[in-house]
């Protein structure tokens, strides 16, 4: 009888190990695999930013890139110029969308 018991108890921590691993393959799968595909593309798009280019910013506002340094983005806007990080633009905008 103790060694029906003592196999039982065994056969639960296999599973328990199989559960957790299966609980890490879906939480990559599902959270750290898309995170980093958007990572990339905003790259790729900060990196992309040429003038003339219509924006948007992760904010909702729409301009014209007017200039690209280092540190950051010169918009043209409706009223004026603002300056934004690269990180902020969102998406292109208009017939320059890719």
């Amino acid at each position: 009888m103790t060694h029906v018991i003592l196999a039982q108890a065994t056969g639960g921590g296999t599973f328990s190990f199989i559960f957790l691993g299966l609980m890490v393959a879906v939480f990559w799968l599902f959270i750290i695999r898309p995170q980093r595909k958007r990572a990339r593309s905003q790259k790729e798009l900060a990196n992309s930013l040429t003038p003339g280019q219509q924006v948007r910013t992760i904010g909702g506002i729409e301009g014209v890139v007017e200039s690209v340094d280092e540190s950051g983005v010169i918009l043209r806007v409706e009223q004026g110029k603002l300056k934004v990080t690269k990180r902020a633009i969102g998406s292109k905008i208009g017939g320059e969308e890719d």
